[in-house]
């Protein structure tokens, strides 16, 4: 969008556009089609909703050109949070206004949320049933495959020198051998990227992002938006401040309402404050904030075991929507187990509702604030320096939730063993689970020797895992 800030003489096209309806000719109607089948298709996590948003807005819709599509997704990335689902608000607001931003944004978290809570209601009634055990069983192993998968792929677009290997190794010693909290490393590499960046240092000038697609390029002056700019697209300090207080309005007021009606103890709180304090903090996607989350789920909180969240993955890898929606489940296990006076399973749906809300309003918060404004962050060095180092960081990150992955995957038994100031988790090498061992050396193979989809992969280990647990049952 690098006309988003101009400034177009009074009367032209902009006025038109706010007087005279939507010169782009997509009716409101239109737009909500589009966006549903946009967000039954977001599978095989962001770079393939990237992908199937810019195959169907620009490619087939002819929506907005290739430049403004790219320059959205480079501001997206520069925030916390999903960075499709963003993308999805920020092109549904240039389209359709705050209406249209709200439509995408939610129609593209809402199959997940439903597919997740089916999904969680199941694994919480049966889950030690043999077939649904199994199902999760292959599943898990599976998705230990796809997530060093991850480590490889985001490795390697964003370890391009010695000083970004360097954050990336820093980053894995302080979350795997010192348990530092993922926020402090977040901020520490942001911070070292933000000043490297300004002094411009060759190193933090690495840039990164998603290719959006290939072929012939839609310019934005041939698309239906055309290279106007719409008149709410300008930028209005005034608009986007009271926008801002509404969707903080909306995200904090329900947190500090629990906080005062049931204290800090209460699950409910401890929900509603820590994943709000993840949708801060989810820079690096998706993979990197969750072995933070898993963390904490698991060892502080108590609302896990450690092969749950893997579980909990499973389902996320396998549905429509951010992968961060796996948070959703760890917010119902917490309060399914934890319920109070409460129905177990009405505090779950309850804690899930909660836990979506407050990871994704603070999007919408993201996007209407700062969109409009999108122009100053173009060609800024200090901040393409702060997200280099960033992405570096979560690649160590990623290499730590692979580790923890896979010592709890493949071992029934953990010993936690203190070095010093240093704590490790040892696996006990007499209890390892070898038909887990194999299923995620078949996923390694299928994923990077045949290079199969995550999906098919996904659900051939959970075919696998259903077989293999009634064959032994």
């Amino acid at each position: 969008m690098a006309e988003m800030t101009g400034h177009a003489p009074a009367g032209q096209a902009g006025e038109k556009d706010a007087g005279e309806g939507h010169r782009h000719g997509v009716s409101f109607g239109e737009a909500f089609r589009v966006w549903l089948r946009v967000s039954a298709l977001s599978f095989g996590g962001p770079a393939g909703q990237i992908a199937v948003m810019h195959r169907i807005i620009v490619d087939e819709k002819r929506w907005i050109g290739e430049h403004r599509f790219l320059h959205a997704l480079n501001y997206c990335m520069l925030l916390p949070g999903p960075e499709a689902q963003q993308l999805a608000i920020y092109i549904g607001w240039l389209m359709h206004r705050t209406a249209g931003g709200l439509v995408a944004g939610i129609l593209f978290v809402l199959p997940g949320f439903l597919s997740i809570l089916g999904l969680s209601y199941i694994y919480a009634a049966y889950g030690s049933v043999g077939l649904v055990a199994g199902l999760f069983f292959g599943l898990k192993a599976a998705v230990l495959a796809v997530v060093v998968q991850a480590v490889f792929r985001i490795g390697g677009r964003a370890l391009k020198n010695r000083v970004m290997v360097a954050i990336a190794a820093a980053a894995f010693v302080a979350i795997f051998f010192l348990h530092m909290p993922f926020p402090l490393i977040v901020l520490a590499a942001g911070l070292g990227g933000f000043f490297g960046g300004r002094l411009g240092l060759a190193a933090f000038q690495t840039g990164g992002g998603h290719k959006a697609g290939s072929g012939p390029v839609l310019s934005d002056a041939e698309s239906a938006l055309g290279e106007d700019i719409p008149a709410h697209a300008r930028p209005n300090l005034g608009w986007s401040l009271r926008m801002s207080a509404v969707l903080l309005a909306l995200w904090l007021v329900p947190v500090a309402t629990l906080y005062i009606a049931f204290g800090a103890g209460n699950v409910f709180t401890e929900i509603g404050l820590f994943f709000s304090k993840m949708a801060v903090v989810t820079f690096g996607g998706a993979y990197a904030v969750l072995a933070y989350v898993a963390q904490q789920a698991v060892q502080h909180f108590g609302w896990l075991k450690p092969g749950e969240m893997l579980d909990g993955l499973g389902m996320a890898e396998t549905t429509p929507g951010p992968l961060i929606m796996v948070v959703q489940f760890v917010g119902f296990m917490g309060a399914y187990r934890n319920p109070g006076s409460l129905d177990p399973m009405l505090a779950a749906t309850l804690a899930a509702i909660l836990t979506t809300w407050v990871t994704f309003v603070p999007c919408f918060l993201w996007i209407f604030l700062g969109a409009p404004f999108i122009e100053k962050l173009r060609g800024n060095a200090a901040l393409a320096g702060a997200m280099s180092a960033i992405t570096a960081a979560a690649v160590g990150v990623i290499l730590n939730l692979a580790v923890w992955f896979g010592v709890h995957t493949l071992f029934a038994e953990v010993a936690s063993v203190r070095l010093g100031g240093l704590q490790l988790d040892i696996p006990v090498l007499q209890s390892a689970v070898p038909a887990a061992m194999a299923l995620s050396a078949a996923a390694a193979i299928a994923i990077f020797r045949f290079k199969a989809s995550v999906i098919a992969t996904l659900l051939a280990c959970a075919a696998a895992g259903v077989l293999w647990t009634l064959a032994v049952g």
